[in-house]
């Protein structure tokens, strides 16, 4: 028997807040979280911004001093982001959860970058007996999801994905399915990512993936014709999924009901989508199938990959329209927060899911900002500038990453 699944916490850290009251705030009312890139030496890179987390303590969310010594930075903003989750769902393994009932599904496009660079430099200049014996804990893509799963005795299925941008997303719909067909009660599921790091930024910069704008209010411009690439950015997004049952029956906060998910792949170029959105579009239109969505009486919010690079906005765009058909695509409301928080890599689908269920929750659609000279190409109702309230009854989140990979995952309003 398929079971609900449904979201009971919520935690972020991102570039335009450190908490959940914060980052919706901000998104709501327009704020721009890029900002001159601070703290790290980008010598002749042509990239001037950023979406960097700011005032980050880790000792605000229970991380000593001795685990942050352990621990390479994208690894602390998962574990502040899941402390955030896991208290705000109440949820307390071995007391209102069976530990082998509770798993994890964190994942991290890129994993420990700092870790990776900083032990490189200690094996060119002093040799290998000087590299840290913490070298590949601290590194490895999946240790965020392992450090969850030890502070909060989650015993159960424990899945770390590495899908680059569509990784928080594909985390989320795993542990959707997990819970639906019975292999977990809840799952602590999201991504984290901690690359504003020269050799990320020079990496993605040669491969033309970067936006060289240095003025951050117009850096991050999805849908607008003057785009000229993506903004890299860092942080966690994580959310708690429980079996509906199972959290009515404590009492929980429900934000959402999750009810689709569609995952497929482009298979055509390493980094470019495929032409015309064909593969992506049956990622949407499989989680859209799912959730049972009905053109004619849901009122559908996407929010979009929207990168602000020249081929994935206009990819995206046609993607909607397939998958939704002309008429319903022109009626649904659009936006991508990346236009405020950058692009958080493996870390965003965890972000702009935690976006759309309070989207979804508090019937609050944020805005694309910096959306002033309308793309032809990208004709839909992107929310320019300005958050507007509506009724929305269904919202999708959709990812698209390098490789190819496309994940969609669709909420519905609570019944």
């Amino acid at each position: 028997m398929e079971r609900r699944v449904v979201i009971t916490g919520v935690g972020v850290i991102t570039p335009v807040g450190n908490n959940v009251s914060d980052f919706w705030k901000n998104l709501t009312d327009g704020y721009c979280g890029i900002s001159l890139i601070e703290g790290i030496d980008v010598g002749q890179l042509p990239i001037k911004v950023a979406g960097q987390v700011k005032n980050f303590n880790p000792e605000e969310y229970g991380i000593d001093r001795g685990t942050v010594r352990k621990s390479d930075l994208y690894c602390q903003y998962a574990l502040a982001a899941s402390q955030q989750a896991m208290s705000d769902s109440g949820l307390v393994s071995g007391e209102n959860i069976d530990p082998e009932r509770l798993g994890v599904y964190v994942g991290s496009g890129i994993g420990g970058m700092k870790t990776f660079v900083n032990e490189t430099a200690t094996l060119l200049n002093e040799g290998p007996h000087r590299i840290s014996p913490l070298f590949i804990p601290m590194m490895i893509s999946n240790i965020a999801s392992g450090n969850i799963a030890i502070r909060y005795n989650a015993q159960g299925v424990c899945l770390p994905v590495v899908t680059a941008c569509a990784t928080g997303t594909h985390s989320a719909g795993e542990a959707f399915r997990a819970i639906k067909n019975g292999y977990a009660d809840a799952i602590i599921t999201g991504g984290a990512e901690a690359a504003v790091h020269p050799l990320a930024i020079g990496g993605f910069c040669n491969s033309k993936a970067l936006t060289k704008a240095e003025d951050p209010t117009q850096a991050s411009i999805p849908f607008d014709k003057r785009r000229s690439g993506f903004v890299i950015a860092e942080g966690a997004g994580i959310l708690v999924f429980e079996e509906y049952e199972h959290a009515k029956a404590r009492g929980a906060k429900i934000y959402a009901e999750v009810c689709g998910y569609g995952n497929n792949c482009d298979a055509y170029h390493y980094t470019a989508p495929r032409p015309g959105g064909t593969v992506a579009a049956k990622a949407i239109k499989a989680a859209l199938d799912e959730a049972s969505f009905d053109a004619e009486k849901d009122l559908l919010y996407i929010n979009a990959h929207g990168t602000s690079t020249p081929l994935n906005d206009k990819t995206e765009t046609e993607a909607v329209k397939l998958a939704l058909g002309e008429e319903a695509a022109r009626k649904a409301k659009i936006s991508s927060t990346k236009s405020m928080t950058g692009h958080m890599l493996g870390a965003t689908g965890g972000v702009e899911l935690v976006a759309t269920a309070l989207a979804l929750h508090d019937g609050i659609v944020p805005p694309t900002i910096g959306l002033q000279e309308p793309d032809e190409d990208c004709d839909l109702d992107y929310t320019p500038n300005k958050a507007v309230k509506c009724d929305l009854t269904v919202a999708v989140s959709n990812s698209l990453g390098f490789g190819g990979h496309n994940a969609c995952v669709a909420l519905r309003k609570i019944q």
